[in-house]
């Protein structure tokens, strides 16, 4: 997720950061790249534009050239500028003062309405909530069934109603469904469509007026890029749409239009999804988000996910070892199994701060599910001994590991070296208490 864009805008506050000082030139150089890396990732160029004057008249105004921690102030504005237009803060879900809370989503056909649906539901869910799925898209043969499936696979009550039911008398039934189940939160499915017609409008509207939803949600395609921005605008025209969920933002997303949205619609970004997972939705935190495009991590996410997956223990344990410099291969891989049931690797590596340098160090492209798979098989293809002792490994043992793990030996050697850094840079978070392992919970 936005990885392309986070490298750039690293790569360009490196190079104001070796000036020391910085002058109006080295500003207005920056800003530039800046500006390029902004609609490479496809934000909209009014937004954009604001964006980059609002920077510079800061970093003019606050004095911030040929001060010593210029390059530092100029990161601490553009963080800043980032936030104020990702939304300031955390826009919550707006709840009904009595239950059920009515959660209506719409949208076009294949933005991921229907797994957003589950998604939500299983969210609210672990919140304490009584969640109901209905399923509300007559025109999508699939759709009920998939929602049914969903919903059988986390336990949660599916609402369909009849066959060639009109969808207003649906809403109405639905209703009083939840009010029976003693559902606190319903969350309705409705159909998409390929383009915003009169027809698909007047429908929605009408199925949004038997509702009297708390919460009307529209789910984005975070890969359709501006186009997603106009598609907001027209909803939100129509339906006084309340928030976004940005869908696919673990995919090719250059993610201009999650940067975009708030700027041109006013609308706010409430969730973002980060996979098909029912697990793979997250609520949109714009300082967070901020943070991970400036290559800054999102260490408080990072520890949300942590706190399931790894124990007190295990943390101090392997924290021992950091300190204690006795970290090896054997350590490495339990910690690698433990942290994979946290979600895809390379989404929780961004979380990480200053993973673009640690990338470049280790010379790896990306720690993408395929690195972590390969190192998984050649570290199980060596002995116990070779686990705990890497530095044993010779050319012959080195042959045997690769013929076990399907690599070459040079993968193997590869592999060696970047455990070599891996294990610098560990020890290094460790002893300056700064670990990403050692963060975890607060601990």
């Amino acid at each position: 997720m936005l990885e392309a864009l986070s490298d750039k805008l690293s790569g360009v506050f490196q190079k104001l950061g070796s000036h020391g000082t910085i002058t109006e030139k080295d500003l207005d150089e920056a800003m530039r790249e800046v500006r390029i890396a902004l609609l490479e990732a496809d934000v909209n160029f009014k937004v954009v534009r604001t964006f980059i004057a609002s920077v510079r008249e800061r970093a003019l105004g606050a004095e911030v050239l040929k001060s010593l921690t210029g390059p530092q102030q100029v990161i601490g504005i553009v963080n800043e500028e980032l936030v104020n237009i990702l939304g300031g803060s955390q826009a919550t879900l707006q709840l009904a003062s009595k239950p059920p809370t009515v959660i209506m989503l719409v949208g076009l056909k294949g933005s991921g309405k229907t797994t957003t649906a589950a998604k939500l539901g299983l969210h609210l869910r672990k919140s304490g909530a009584k969640p109901m799925l209905v399923a509300a898209d007559p025109y999508r043969m699939a759709a009920g069934e998939q929602l049914k499936s969903l919903g059988k696979q986390l336990g949660m009550p599916v609402f369909a109603g009849e066959e060639g039911q009109k969808l207003t008398d649906l809403c109405a039934a639905s209703l009083k469904e939840a009010q029976r189940q003693g559902a606190t939160v319903v969350i309705v499915d409705t159909a998409g469509r390929s383009t915003i017609d009169g027809e698909m409008m007047t429908e929605i509207t009408e199925m949004r007026t038997a509702l009297n939803p708390n919460e009307v949600i529209l789910v984005l395609d975070a890969m359709t890029g501006q186009e997603a921005v106009n598609v907001a605008q027209e909803f939100h025209n129509q339906l006084n749409v309340t928030g976004i969920v940005a869908s696919k933002m673990d995919g090719d997303a250059r993610g201009g239009a999650v940067l975009s949205i708030r700027a041109v619609t006013g609308l706010p970004v409430k969730f973002i999804g980060t996979g098909e997972k029912a697990d793979a939705l997250e609520p949109f935190f714009p300082d967070r988000f901020a943070s991970r495009i400036l290559g800054m991590g999102d260490l408080v996410s990072l520890i949300e996910k942590a706190k399931d997956s790894i124990s007190d223990q295990d943390v101090k344990a392997i924290e021992k070892k950091m300190k204690s410099k006795s970290l090896d291969l054997e350590d490495f891989m339990q910690q690698f199994q433990r942290i994979k049931k946290m979600g895809p690797m390379n989404q929780l590596v961004d979380m990480l701060p200053g993973m673009g340098q640690i990338k470049r160090q280790m010379k790896v492209d990306s720690f993408d599910e395929g690195f972590w798979n390969k190192a998984e098989a050649v570290v199980y293809s060596m002995t116990p001994q070779e686990r705990k002792h890497p530095e044993i490994i010779n050319g012959s043992r080195r042959r045997r590991i690769a013929t076990g793990s399907g690599t070459t030996p040079q993968e193997v050697n590869q592999l060696l070296n970047q455990w070599k850094e891996a294990k610098k840079i560990m020890q290094g978070f460790a002893n300056n208490r700064s670990g990403f392992l050692n963060m975890f919970g607060g601990r």
